[in-house]
């Protein structure tokens, strides 16, 4: 049976240094790289003739080799410890604001309401929205999902009308799209 201080050197020694610990990966990055080799890729793209090649490797990211901080994934207390406590007469306090809070009918916020406002990202104001299919000229206007299913539903209706020898207005087959 060793002794501590033979299995202390032996953890500690110089021989045995950096074998506990992963080496880092190629590129700075942290692990090893999960890149799939070149027979392994799925991704294709067709070049013509009815072939097709293994599509362009991803970029690698800017933050290679850095580990991403806890702030940045989760949203961190603004109070200290413990500062939550209440004395028991604040208690009180508190629960009879929230039961009259509760009558007038307003609202507090769940935990989960607070804490799923931590960041959002600004729109470049640039950035113009694109309606319908790209090139779509005025005269040729393209339909939303919904109005397409208007204009299906409608003449679904004249179909099954007409099978039935229903006589209505043309008016009540209107979709009322644009």
């Amino acid at each position: 049976m060793k002794t501590f201080n033979q299995f202390i050197t032996e953890v500690y020694d110089k021989e045995m240094a950096g074998q506990a610990s992963r080496a880092p990966g190629e590129g700075g990055r942290i692990r090893a790289s999960r890149k799939k080799r070149e027979i392994d890729k799925t991704r294709t793209k067709t070049i013509g003739g009815g072939k097709t090649v293994p599509s362009k490797d991803y970029k690698d990211r800017k933050d290679i080799g850095t580990n991403k901080p806890k702030s940045r994934t989760q949203q961190q207390p603004e109070k200290e410890r413990g500062s939550a406590a209440l004395s028991p007469r604040e208690a009180q306090r508190k629960a009879a604001k929230e039961r009259r809070a509760a009558k007038s009918g307003v609202k507090t916020k769940t935990a989960d309401e607070l804490l799923s406002k931590k960041t959002t990202k600004a729109v470049d104001p640039k950035y113009k929205v694109v309606r319908g299919k790209p090139g779509a000229t005025p005269t040729k206007r393209a339909y939303s999902r919904a109005e397409r299913q208007k204009i299906t539903r409608a003449g679904e209706r004249l179909v099954k009308d007409i099978k039935k020898k229903k006589e209505k207005p043309a008016s009540s087959y209107d979709p009322k799209v644009g």
